[in-house]
């Protein structure tokens, strides 16, 4: 898929600061979302209910390719391309785990993947093959949102947390096309 030449910070980045994301672990599933939980205040950084699930040298980078240049694309052309993502991420030897992101009501959801194994470079790099402006990079220390066309555009999201999921929340994590 050749790469698309665009500002490197489109006019979707508000909304991206904004999303949160659901990532489907084996045994659990942990939203990540800007904001302090509730009943938190004044503080900065993130706050966790729950521990980092990796060791702290590791980075999760959440890619996706859905909505290429952040136009809504059809729910075909959606399911085609997180398809040539995820066999791309196979084809690498990376280890990932089901992830959707999007805005914190669920009005808008996008099917992606949480990616261990990969530098900023290499997720910023995964992110262009696919049309994206941006991937979330997620450590213990951190939640970030890296601009796919020019890291100077890089966002740290100051006030952040990861919260254990209540239920599980299968039904973001599959995607069907309206009927």
């Amino acid at each position: 898929m050749p790469a698309v030449t665009r500002c490197a910070k489109s006019t979707q980045w508000p909304h991206y600061l904004h999303a949160a994301v659901d990532i489907a672990f084996p045994t659990h599933s942990i939203r990540v979302a800007p904001g302090l939980p509730d009943g938190v205040s004044g503080l900065l950084g993130g706050v966790s209910g729950v521990p980092y699930p990796l060791d702290s040298t590791h980075t999760i980078h959440i890619v996706t390719a859905f909505n290429p240049g952040g136009r809504d694309a059809t729910a075909g052309d959606n399911l085609r391309a997180q398809h040539e993502l995820l066999h791309s991420i196979g084809l690498r030897g990376l280890q990932w785990w089901p992830a959707v992101g999007g805005d914190p009501a669920g009005t808008h959801a996008e099917i992606s993947a949480a990616v261990v194994g990969m530098d900023d470079a290499q997720a910023r790099a995964l992110g262009r093959r696919f049309d994206q402006d941006a991937v979330f990079a997620w450590s213990s220390a951190s939640w970030r949102l890296l601009a796919c066309a020019d890291a100077a555009h890089d966002t740290v999201i100051a006030d952040w947390h990861a919260a254990l999921l209540a239920s599980s929340p299968s039904h973001r994590f599959s995607w069907a096309p309206a009927a």
